[in-house]
């Protein structure tokens, strides 16, 4: 028997990448995972993937409140309550300051820092007491990157809502926890470096860069994921964790 069975769990952005890789494992250790995202081609493959009777997806948009709504509304039909939320949809992109427009910015933060905060909200009437919550922040917000200010700072932000969250919800056992991934190999990193020779740079930086020697792997980030959505890590509330290889750390 896993340590979720009979649990409930959300994932956003749950069609590719952290999200799918942690979908799969909530899903593993016996949760029924709902999954959301723009994209309904990637999310009905990840229902395959995962298996009807442990996954549902609901696509939409966590910018969109409506679609949010449905999501929750599916959520609640299920008559179980919500035990887990992933809170892991982005956007970013690399644009140095000067040619920052405000359109970037709305977008960055309208899915990074709005839409995180409404996935949230608006779970709380759904959320059991004792529930666990996790928001993907990033070591981005640490390392200053060039040219990647806008995300950086979008993160900044997922990590003091992580603590200001734990306080409002520490009342009924809810705990709030970020994980902050450093350089981890997914389709979501291609869409912000490119391909090709851009990603094989990137790969090899961080492989320079690490103690591990590599790049992460969607799969490493899931097994956080699904350790501070268990009582494993029932003493770990408001806290950061990095699965950066070493990266931010040594």
């Amino acid at each position: 028997m896993g340590q979720l069975e009979g649990k409930t769990a959300v994932v956003t952005g749950g069609g590719t990448g952290i999200g799918l890789a942690t979908a799969v494992r909530l899903a593993a250790e016996g949760a029924h995972v709902f999954i959301t995202g723009r994209r309904k081609t990637e999310l009905d493959a990840a229902v395959e993937t995962i298996g009807a009777t442990r996954a549902s997806a609901v696509p939409g948009d966590i910018t969109d409140m409506a679609d949010l709504d449905r999501l929750y509304d599916a959520v609640r039909s299920r008559g179980r309550g919500l035990d887990v939320l992933f809170a892991n949809a982005a956007a970013g992109a690399f644009v140095p300051l000067e040619q920052i427009t405000e359109e970037h910015f709305d977008q960055v933060f309208g899915v990074n820092v709005r839409g995180t905060l409404f996935t949230v909200q608006k779970a709380l009437p759904l959320l059991n007491d004792g529930a666990s919550v996790i928001l993907t922040a990033s070591t981005a917000a640490d390392n200053g990157q060039e040219a990647f200010g806008t995300y950086a700072a979008s993160k900044a932000a997922i990590r003091s809502f992580a603590r200001t969250w734990s306080n409002e919800l520490k009342g009924r056992g809810i705990r709030v926890n970020a994980v902050s991934p450093g350089g981890v190999e997914t389709p979501g990193l291609t869409d912000i470096v490119g391909g090709g020779e851009a990603l094989a740079a990137v790969k090899d930086h961080v492989a320079a860069t690490v103690a591990k020697g590599r790049i992460g792997r969607p799969e490493e980030v899931a097994a956080t994921v699904a350790f501070l959505a268990s009582d494993q890590s029932s003493y770990i509330v408001g806290a950061n964790i990095y699965v950066d290889g070493g990266q931010n750390q040594i």
